[in-house]
């Protein structure tokens, strides 16, 4: 496994600065979350930005992940809407378009994977209606991500359709395909008591393809500094060590760019005693 970070903690710092922080820290990876600035859709800098950013993770011997959890990206007044559970077909289709603009630069990066999540049902649909509505938009993500041969890693996530573990299981019992994969958050398994951790991620190694870290109260959705939660992150990193996990486990602190660098800082200096790191670009 190796040590990355998530581009959502560094949001008022230019991409490349960022990454060059990273790795100048000790980072082998980064999740890129794509947002204004950042390989967005539609803006005329992003090819220049793709090619410039492989050359860098090439660099740095880095590895990514795309990840595509922005808040305002494609709507300025709703937050992560729309989705692919949103009422109007027309909205599911640019979240569809979004997804594919991902996987583009995924393909572009030699990403892990490309990480989404289902979106909050805002509607009041029934569930048939909702898991018909995300299952079709869904497949025809997954079917686009193939033919780039670029891995889907879905994310439950608290307060959206698809917010558990045991609704991801549903989730897979309406759709799987080979290259839909997990994205499993450390933080969120506690704040839902999806408990024991090391129990999940046994249950869930061979889907595993993203990690997401930091730390949490339970019943508070709130990412926090690791030690200012309740989670106890040596048995969660031995866990992933034991299921021979390759990937990344990308430390998410998304309300912490005020403090960007120290952030950074402190996560790395209280995860890298704990984590048997791997160097390199190879894939899990």
């Amino acid at each position: 496994m190796y040590l990355g970070y998530n581009t959502n903690g560094l949001a008022h710092h230019d991409l490349f600065d960022a990454v060059e922080l990273l790795a100048e820290i000790g980072y082998r990876g980064v999740a890129i979350t794509i947002d204004h600035g950042v390989l967005a859709p539609g803006d005329e800098r992003t090819p220049l930005q793709l090619r410039r950013l492989r050359r860098l993770l090439d660099r740095h011997g880095m590895r990514s992940v795309i990840e595509t959890g922005a808040r305002f990206l494609l709507d300025p007044r709703q937050k992560h809407e729309p989705t692919l559970v949103s009422v109007d077909p027309h909205c599911r289709a640019r979240r569809i378009d979004f997804y594919r603009h991902a996987i583009r630069c995924a393909a572009e990066l030699a990403s892990d994977c490309v990480s989404l999540w289902s979106g909050a049902l805002r509607d009041g649909a029934s569930d048939d209606v909702a898991w018909a509505r995300l299952v079709e938009g869904l497949g025809r993500v997954l079917r686009d991500a193939a033919a780039a041969n670029v891995v889907i890693a879905f994310e439950p996530e608290p307060g959206m359709f698809v917010d558990s573990m045991t609704r991801f299981e549903s989730l897979l019992a309406r759709v799987d395909e080979p290259n839909l994969r997990l994205t499993l958050d450390i933080g969120h398994l506690h704040c839902q008591g999806e408990t024991p951790i090391a129990g999940q991620i046994h249950r869930w190694a061979l889907r595993l393809a993203n990690v997401h870290l930091e730390d949490m109260r339970q019943g508070i959705h709130e990412h926090l500094m690791f030690g200012e939660g309740e989670i106890e992150f040596p048995p969660v990193l031995h866990a992933l060590a034991d299921v021979s996990y390759g990937g990344g486990v990308h430390v998410e602190l998304s309300r912490h760019s005020h403090e960007g660098p120290i952030a950074a800082q402190r996560a790395y200096d209280f995860l890298r005693p704990h984590l048997p790191l791997r160097s390199g670009r190879a894939k899990p």
